[in-house]
């Protein structure tokens, strides 16, 4: 089990973590937080339409990671639009971020949420242990791999991975340039994500 995610029994993952591990995941997951941004401000409104009716951002965000994790909904996958359909592109983009991504925001904020409080839980539990078996119901494996995948894409991002190629590549750096620990994070939360796609399967 050591470094792969194995169903549970009814439903669920467990796998086997320790404490270095426990410590870079949830790391990782606080500064995914970080990035993401707090959630509404205390004085929010707590009347529940208002709140579906917010509006967000119409603008993409400046930061290269945050646009991986919140890419514009209408783009032309096939290369450059002319100028007129780009002008419709962005508008269309624009009008659909400001009334969804504020949703994406909170649900990746909890899914971030969710990670470092199962984390916490188990350190609690197996205190002084050098590491335990995180077991996970089947909500909670759907936001680790919410969460996973949002790690991944972040990481991506700043390693400048848009490819299949570019990933090959990774596999190839000497032990010496300065990319080789986050390069060694990507692939591991890797393999982590897929064996936890492979317990949720049918």
């Amino acid at each position: 089990m050591p470094g792969t995610f194995e169903p549970l029994p009814g439903g669920g993952a467990a796998v086997a973590l320790d404490d270095v591990e426990i410590s870079i995941i949830r790391s990782l997951a606080v500064q995914l937080l970080e990035l993401i941004g707090p959630g509404p401000a205390g004085d929010a409104s707590d009347d529940p339409l208002a709140e579906l009716f917010a509006e967000g951002p119409s603008e993409p965000p400046a930061d290269p990671v945050l646009r991986r994790l919140f890419p514009d909904a209408y783009s032309d996958p096939e290369g450059t639009p002319q100028a007129k359909e780009a002008e419709e592109q962005r508008a269309y983009s624009a009008e659909f971020r400001r009334y969804t991504e504020n949703d994406l925001r909170a649900g990746k904020r909890d899914n971030a949420l969710a990670v470092i409080r199962s984390l916490d839980e188990l350190s609690s539990a197996s205190a002084g242990e050098g590491g335990a078996v995180l077991k996970l119901s089947a909500e909670e494996s759907q936001r680790w791999l919410g969460a996973l995948n949002d790690l991944r894409l972040a990481i991506g991002s700043r390693l400048e991975i848009t490819d299949e190629d570019d990933t090959d590549l990774l596999y190839r750096l000497p032990d010496e340039d300065p990319r080789k620990p986050m390069v060694m994070a990507y692939l591991w939360l890797g393999g982590l994500q897929e064996t936890l796609i492979a317990t949720l399967m049918p």
